[in-house]
């Protein structure tokens, strides 16, 4: 028996139970918006990557919040000063070192902003995707036409 193409898979539908290559947040994350996805109607089968993609963002961004709490945002770096003996005597201070993980949050929270506005997850992009399911009814005026009729008024 053929095997139906990826996106008529589940009746074209994603599936609950997330990818088992998913780590454990992203796999929390998948159980979490799936249904909701599913229930607004928003994605299909093919949409799968996508929800893949916002679920490990989501995931690494959480995990790297995590270890900024955990080492801060930046390290002082010192720089040892030694005796003639070679005995470590003092530090003096050179720099602040970022957190690498400070850039790897930031870069996760922009594609979780992006690829979440695709998937209709952000309040904005719901609101267009209902202004495109239900456009404007035509009768109604717009401000500029209620305007310019009442200019005559005055």
């Amino acid at each position: 028996m053929a095997q139906k193409p990826f996106k008529d898979q589940n009746g074209g539908r994603l599936s609950k139970d997330p990818p088992d290559y998913l780590g454990t947040i992203a796999k929390a994350t998948w159980r979490k918006i799936v249904p909701f996805l599913e229930g607004e109607g928003k994605v299909q089968r093919i949409d799968a990557n996508l929800v893949e993609i916002y679920c490990t963002q989501y995931e690494l961004y959480r995990n790297s919040y995590d270890h900024v709490k955990k080492h801060g945002e930046a390290t002082a770096v010192y720089k040892s000063l030694q005796n003639a003996s070679g005995e470590i005597i003092g530090k003096d201070f050179l720099a602040w070192k970022k957190n690498p993980m400070v850039q790897t949050n930031d870069a996760a929270s922009k594609s979780l902003i992006k690829v979440g506005s695709e998937l209709g997850l952000s309040p904005k992009s719901r609101s267009d995707l209902m202004q495109l399911i239900q456009p404007k009814q035509k009768d109604k005026k717009s401000l500029a036409e209620k305007l310019k009729e009442g200019a005559g008024d005055f």
